[in-house]
């Protein structure tokens, strides 16, 4: 049976995600094992924060303290990149120099597509704040935050038109914080 590349996944000393990845490229050159291990990846999203309507683009650990790592398992790869600095353990290995189970390629597509996604908004609010709208057919209106969904990043803004009040749903990016 023809040996595949597969991916796995290592659990590391949080912090300590890029030093392991430095690590795991310069022994893969120095040992000679580009045949065997392929791409490392620290999964990562972009994320922007809007404090006080100022928005700051940052870069987030998906998955704080794991690496991923393409390599076909052998006993020579498995030792080097178990073997590593920074490097506590395969994810899925039970111990006793057993060799890890891979991901299946579902999982690591879910992992690595969510690169392609667009950034996530962070917006420091809580229910009760004002906000200004910036965006969209509300335009220039204020109101007071009702709801807040962070999973969805979408604020259920209470604004008054017309003479009455109205809910509007909004997303992050379209409101900025009322400075009081």
């Amino acid at each position: 049976m023809e040996a595949r590349k597969e991916w796995y996944v290592l659990h590391t000393y949080s912090g300590y995600e890029n030093k392991v990845k430095e690590n795991i490229e310069m022994r893969k050159e120095s040992m000679n094992m580009q045949e065997n291990i392929f791409r490392i990846v620290i999964p990562e999203e972009e994320v922007i924060e809007i404090n006080d309507g100022v928005e700051k683009k940052k870069v987030d650990k998906t998955f704080p303290g794991y690496v991923l790592v393409e390599m076909i398992m052998s006993d020579q790869a498995w030792f080097i990149v178990r073997n590593t600095p920074g490097v506590t353990g395969f994810v899925g290995s039970h111990g006793a120099g057993s060799k890890p189970s891979p991901l299946l390629p579902e999982e690591i597509e879910a992992i690595l597509g969510t690169s392609d996604l667009t950034a996530r908004v962070e917006l420091n609010v809580a229910i009760g704040d004002h906000v200004k709208i910036v965006d969209g057919a509300f335009s220039g209106l204020t109101g007071e935050i009702e709801e807040i969904d962070q999973e969805h990043e979408k604020l259920k803004v209470v604004i008054e038109m017309f003479g009455r009040e109205t809910v509007a749903e909004l997303e992050f990016s379209q409101v900025k914080k009322e400075e009081v």
